[in-house]
């Protein structure tokens, strides 16, 4: 097996990682955003933080092993994005660790001062983490200036363009849909009707938002069209992309949730797709000279380092699989309060 095409395959991978991790993390990171807004009593509180209590650290796995496979199959890549993105993986990390911490620390007492505090820090945490995410993308997306070693030459104020912070914007309204649909899904009662509102709601803000990327994407930023000439079947993508995109709203009009929720997912799915596509073969593209950018080629590690990761993916993959397959078999139906909850 060539090196190019060893390359091509841990690209792939690395796409399947991400998609697994935006699609289950997401909808964690939604009802942390929705968390203070849909939930009117500390009971509905406790419900709304149980409804993920079993399933967010799970979730992250996905997001460790992405982590793990760039380290160790693109090493190049990894040292030139966290040389860009240093500031924002810090800031990203210490979102991730207070809303892990919330999680854990809500209820150990019954002050309301206290669950307070930890309510907000959870809130900020997810939020924080979702607008974080898609500022990287959309910086990504409209590329860096790197030096010939690949170091970033630009500041943080560069990163924070007028797309890049629309990018964000526009991850957190769809993961604040994502997870208003997986709420209703997992509650009942008053709380599951008033989410009714609140998934029109986040629906029709991340469809304002999907508009005005879209548009901004394809006039403006090069990469987000390139290969679309040279591969029509891509278009396919965008395609499928709208018909589940419309098909939300149509789901929960006729009170089906699941499908809505799955509809959903493909989104998230069709989005990452499309960011790998535009950028591809780069991993990170340089845009004030193009042979400085990292790709997958120049920034692989050795064919015997890739042979023996697939080994290991051959083996991990189908374990972690089952584990969440487990996992959400096990806590699947409506969230219900006990002694070992949050």
């Amino acid at each position: 097996m060539s090196p190019e095409i060893l390359s091509v395959i841990w690209f792939v991978i690395l796409n399947v990682l991400l998609i697994g991790y935006a699609i289950l993390d997401g909808f964690d990171l939604g009802v942390g955003i929705l968390h203070p807004f849909v939930a009117k009593s500390d009971m509905e509180r406790r419900l709304v933080m149980n409804s993920i209590g079993p399933l967010w650290d799970g979730n992250e796995v996905w997001l460790v092993t992405f982590g793990g496979a760039l380290f160790a199959m693109f090493p190049n890549a990894y040292a030139s994005i966290f040389s860009a993105f240093y500031l924002p993986f810090v800031l990203l990390l210490f979102a991730l660790i207070f809303r892990a911490v919330s999680l854990e620390f809500r209820s150990k007492r019954s002050s309301q001062s206290w669950r307070n505090f930890w309510d907000i820090l959870f809130f900020i945490g997810s939020t924080l983490a979702a607008f974080l995410f898609g500022v990287a993308v959309g910086a990504v997306m409209q590329g860096l200036e790197l030096s010939e070693l690949g170091d970033y030459q630009g500041t943080l104020l560069d990163m924070l363009s007028g797309f890049s912070m629309s990018v964000g914007l526009f991850t957190v309204s769809l993961l604040a849909m994502h997870g208003a649909i997986y709420l209703y899904l997992k509650t009942e009662g008053e709380l599951q009707h008033r989410l009714v509102a609140w998934m029109k709601g986040t629906y029709y803000l991340f469809l304002a938002l999907f508009v005005i990327v879209t548009f901004w994407s394809v006039l403006f930023v090069p990469a987000s069209l390139q290969h679309f000439g040279e591969y029509p079947i891509l278009w396919l993508v965008p395609a499928l992309n709208i018909l589940a995109i419309a098909n939300i709203p149509r789901a929960i009009a006729k009170e089906k949730p699941f499908y809505a929720f799955f509809s959903s997912c493909c989104t998230i799915a069709a989005l990452v797709f499309l960011f790998s596509a535009a950028i591809f073969p780069d991993l990170l593209p340089a845009v004030n000279n193009t042979a400085f950018s990292i790709t997958i080629y120049n920034a692989a590690s050795s064919v015997l380092t890739q042979k023996i990761g697939l080994i290991i993916v051959a083996i991990g993959m189908p374990m972690v699989l089952s584990y969440t397959i487990l996992i959400y078999w096990t806590f699947r139906g409506k969230v219900t309060l006990t002694d070992s909850s949050y």
